[in-house]
């Protein structure tokens, strides 16, 4: 391992937390990591149980955790501890009860799945036993109490090569360090902190531990710093290349990091050994989508279909066959309305919402086509679904935006308002969107990025021709923009790629200081070799998405406006175009739209009129600190003139007029924006003032507004 590796390695482990926070080094370990932190009350009254269930003293531990539970009806510890204690007890039928209870909170908690298998080896029912310690280990393969009762009750139940392979995977897990272990359980469990505290105190004293350092980079990913994890996972691949299922954990980052063509490479080895693995395919069918590989995708996901049984074989959980039929119909449908097949993209939508009837991402699909009107039955089940207290929250979510576009489409304004101001809360209330941050960096881009510091770097950058960036609020036009180009022989239209995001990320830093950032600040420091370096990264990172091969592509993120200084300095010659739509239309655009990730300052009134006004006050900064260098386009005019936009646009790129750019609704091309269905029709008035019916409910949008509604054209 290089030395600059070894020592980005020893800060990862040094750090006290894989969360970016600016925090001290860890302390020196010691024998008990747990232990040495500070605990509260109920901390040590749950201490107290486990260690008197742990003398035998079952029949003091439950009215002791009876008591507790009288004030925490719901934590997780005290009722694994009553549950455990009733098994102990003989009373497996109050234990069952009780893990009920548990499992209506905590579904995914590895220990209530192996008491439940240990309550039903009791009863002597192996086949139940088997599904739910089966569901412990996939939960938390380091479950070493779990494996030796399957490998028991596969035995019994003369199932041979099933316990070989679960005294396989006791051998396993009997290999590693206690520490290891306690940590993987903890990770599984949803124990990140504590989780990253034993290990991190592990491999300081222990040192490289291919495992250890493997769960590390898991806590970074489930933390979404990726970053960390792919250097650690990196590590691990150096030690033991033939580690596949750190090799698969590391492909998976590069697919979190949008390297897809990396992540192709890395996994190929795997499917190379294992064509057929399911975990393989479903990575392969998502790489595919990011490098704009439908057909291929489509062919994957249908084949991982077909291999399913259809019937859950024993020892398999029924549901979770059902729900892994669900996800892949779901996700078959994004790629079919990608391409544009929608009838079939319908009826995986469909097939998805008949296997879970409260899937709401299957419903909110169908209602995120524009084009889907729900009948009344439908509707019927999907407002039963969103009102069941045992939906879950992001299912609550998707079912509130589709039931509130039902409704709108069948002109019932005040009941579809209710829906999506329902939506919206729940979504905003677990959002952490603060929009200083946003308006902290549109000062910073004034201060720094002025006519004379343009001036001073002219001539800067990749001079490639390339490239055509298409930004803006989302919601404002830029996918029949990005149609209308793409429609041209020369234009290849792409996606909303990340890579200029990505760049002002690692310019900010580790342990970014959003109050008082580095980025664009950081840009003042670039040479000219480096703007130039940049932007030829650029062109190399995003030369897997330009499969036709046309001279230019267009990247059509919309939060790029953000970051325009660092387009025109990076690639000088690129072409930059401004999707406007008039705010009202465009706002209550953004807050009846659930997006799959980020956008979220699109959830409440406020939120987005500010984010709207803060838009407006950037692009006027780069009018006057680049003059001519973005065009605007505004939505309403391209709807009432699209030959003559479309010319100024082309004219703009500097390509000749194309009468493919009129006819843009005929190109056949992958979309995968919410607008794929509408920029696959000729263009209309449609969606222009749908925020009119809405009204009565819109004036705290408008007050927040405010002379954004006149000034929105300057």
């Amino acid at each position: 391992m290089g030395g600059t590796q070894c020592a980005a390695l020893t800060f990862l482990i040094h750090r006290n937390q894989i969360t970016m926070t600016n925090t001290a080094t860890l302390a020196p370990p010691s024998s008990d990591a747990l232990a040495s932190q500070e605990t509260s009350p109920l901390e040590g009254q749950v201490r107290a149980l486990r260690q008197a269930q742990a003398g035998g003293r079952h029949g003091e531990a439950l009215p002791a955790a009876r008591a507790l539970l009288a004030e925490y009806p719901e934590n997780r510890d005290l009722l694994l501890i009553e549950a455990s204690a009733l098994r102990h007890l003989s009373r497996i039928a109050e234990a069952l009860d009780a893990l009920g209870k548990l499992a209506a909170l905590q579904p995914q908690f590895s220990l209530m799945h192996q008491e439940r298998g240990l309550c039903h080896i009791a009863r002597k029912d192996a086949p139940a036993a088997i599904d739910a310690l089966l569901r412990a280990v996939q939960i938390n393969p380091a479950l070493p109490l779990a494996w030796r009762m399957l490998e028991g009750v596969y035995r019994i139940s003369g199932d041979a090569q099933s316990a070989a392979t679960a005294a396989a995977h006791t051998a396993t897990v009997a290999a590693l360090p206690p520490e290891v272990v306690s940590a993987t359980a903890l990770f599984s469990d949803g124990d990140l902190g504590a989780a990253e505290t034993i290990i991190r105190a592990f491999l300081l004293s222990f040192g490289d531990h291919p495992e250890a350092m493997r769960l590390l980079a898991k806590i970074g990913m489930a933390r979404k710093v990726y970053d960390d994890a792919e250097l650690l996972l990196e590590a691990v691949l150096a030690m033991l290349p033939d580690h596949r299922a750190a090799r698969l954990d590391y492909a998976q980052t590069l697919v979190h990091r949008h390297k897809h063509g990396q992540a192709q490479a890395a996994l190929a080895p795997l499917l190379a050994a294992d064509p057929e693995n399911h975990d393989y395919r479903l990575l392969a069918a998502s790489i595919a989508v990011g490098l704009g590989r439908q057909d291929e995708a489509i062919a994957l996901y249908r084949a991982m279909l077909a291999a399913l049984p259809q019937r859950a074989p024993v020892g398999v959980d029924p549901q979770g066959l059902r729900a892994m039929r669900a996800d892949l119909q779901l996700w078959l449908g994004h790629a079919l309305k990608t391409v544009g097949d929608l009838d079939p993209a319908i009826a995986a939508y469909r097939e998805a919402a008949r296997l879970r009837p409260a899937f709401g991402d299957a419903w909110w699909s169908l209602a995120n086509l524009k084009t889907y009107r729900f009948a009344t039955a439908e509707i019927a089940t999907m407002r039963a679904a969103e009102q069941d207290a045992a939906t879950q929250g992001p299912d609550k979510v998707h079912l509130a935006f589709a039931l509130a576009k039902a409704q709108e489409d069948r002109g019932d304004y005040a009941e579809s308002w209710q829906y999506y101001a329902r939506g919206n809360a729940t979504q905003r209330a677990a959002s952490r969107y603060r929009a200083e941050i946003f308006e902290t960096n549109t000062a910073e881009q004034k201060r720094v990025c002025t006519p004379a510091f343009f001036a001073a770097r002219a001539g800067w950058g990749a001079p490639a021709l390339d490239p055509i960036f298409i930004l803006g609020l989302p919601r404002a036009g830029s996918t029949l923009i990005e149609q209308i180009l793409a429609s041209h022989p020369q234009v290849e239209g792409t996606q909303e790629l990340p890579d200029i995001q990505r760049y002002a990320l690692e310019m900010h830093g580790r342990d970014p200081d959003y109050d008082n950032p580095r980025y664009p600040t950081a840009l003042a420091d670039l040479l000219a070799d480096d703007a130039r370096a940049l932007g030829e990264r650029f062109l190399a990172d995003t030369a897997a998405h330009r499969a036709e091969g046309r001279p230019f592509f267009i990247d059509k993120m919309p939060n790029n406006f953000r970051h325009i200084g660092l387009i025109h300095l990076i690639l000088p010659n690129a072409k930059i175009i401004d999707a406007r739509r008039e705010p009202m239309a465009c706002c209550f655009s953004n807050l009846k739209q659930l997006f799959a990730t980020g956008q979220e300052f699109t959830y409440s009134a406020e939120d987005i009129a500010r984010y709207y006004r803060t838009y407006l006050e950037v692009m006027r900064h780069w009018d006057a600190a680049l003059p001519g260098a973005v065009l605007r386009v505004i939505n309403e005019d391209v709807i009432e003139d699209l030959d003559g936009q479309v010319r100024r646009l082309l004219a703009f790129c500097g390509l000749p007029f194309d009468p493919a750019c009129l006819a843009f609704h005929e190109t056949r091309r992958a979309v995968r924006t919410p607008s794929s269905e509408q920029v696959r029709r000729p263009v209309n008035r449609d969606g222009m003032d749908q925020w009119r019916n809405f009204e009565p409910w819109l004036e705290p949008l408008k007050a927040a507004l405010g002379d954004a509604l006149t000034r929105w054209r300057d």
